[in-house]
């Protein structure tokens, strides 16, 4: 059926295709050799990528799911309002995230607008993204320093095991952050190796743990950094459920421990 009158570019199926292929090559090609590789797009690992690429770090965030944000766009109990303990609040105002006090020193956020704001921000500073990318691996170097990750496709995990034969690859970088929740992936590894321990997050304690979390974000092994979650799960620390202060400001203080190093 022929429309009577054209309204788009003379470009077909090909042109679409080579473009996607051709221009998703050219960032991968590039970020193989990264300064900072966050694996994890949530609140903290999101927080962390603006933050470095404000200041014209090169960062890679690579994430699990095809979708960024982690818990954050759900908030609590699958209700999607957010709440930020002061002053938490400080960087919701900074992202021009709209939020409103519930009680003395507890404010609420839609969790899709300060999601969504958040993603944006990062992506205007500069981050760049590898989604449905699993992390699977370490590349260490000399005395075992972190040099950057290993990765393969999240739908490869899906597969049977008798036809999982698609081999990962590796990307370079100069720093790894660890953002990716109370799973502590990339501790995880280096816990397996007997290189670190790893004694699990505690019970939830929302007074204590964001306080914990923020302080605790740091680099615990040469070429990592620890940021939101993961420091729960690599310090021991009590949980903070489904209130997010504490991570956006840990992803801030992981950036300020990255640029120390960098």
């Amino acid at each position: 059926m022929k429309t009577k009158h054209k309204i788009f570019a003379d470009v077909g199926e090909k042109e679409v295709t080579r473009a996607i292929v051709d221009e998703f090559a050219k960032q991968f090609r590039e970020y193989v050799d990264s300064d900072v590789i966050i694996i994890g797009a949530g609140p903290s690992g999101l927080m962390a990528g603006r933050e470095l690429a404000k200041k014209k770090v090169k960062v890679l965030i690579v994430e699990r799911n095809n979708y960024l944000g982690g818990g954050f766009w759900i908030g609590g109990y699958l209700m999607n309002k957010l709440t930020v303990r002061s002053p938490g609040e400080k960087v919701l105002k900074e992202l021009g995230i709209p939020y409103s006090l519930y009680t003395k020193g507890l404010y609420v956020a839609d969790g899709p607008h300060a999601c969504s704001k958040l993603i944006a921000s990062a992506c205007d500073a500069g981050a760049k993204f590898a989604n449905m990318s699993i992390f699977d691996d370490l590349v260490l170097r000399e005395n075992n320093r972190v040099a950057g990750v290993v990765i393969n496709w999240t739908p490869v995990t899906a597969l049977p095991r008798e036809i999982t034969c698609v081999d990962p690859v590796a990307l370079e970088s100069k720093l790894v952050i660890d953002a990716t929740g109370h799973d502590a992936c990339v501790v995880r590894k280096l816990a397996e190796r007997g290189l670190i321990k790893m004694p699990g997050f505690g019970a939830m304690w929302v007074e204590r743990s964001e306080d914990l979390v923020v302080e605790y974000t740091k680099e615990v092994h040469p070429g990592l950094i620890v940021s939101g979650m993961a420091t729960t799960t690599t310090f021991g620390l009590p949980r903070m459920g489904p209130t997010f202060g504490g991570m956006l400001l840990s992803g801030k203080k992981a950036a300020v421990e990255a640029l120390k190093i960098l």
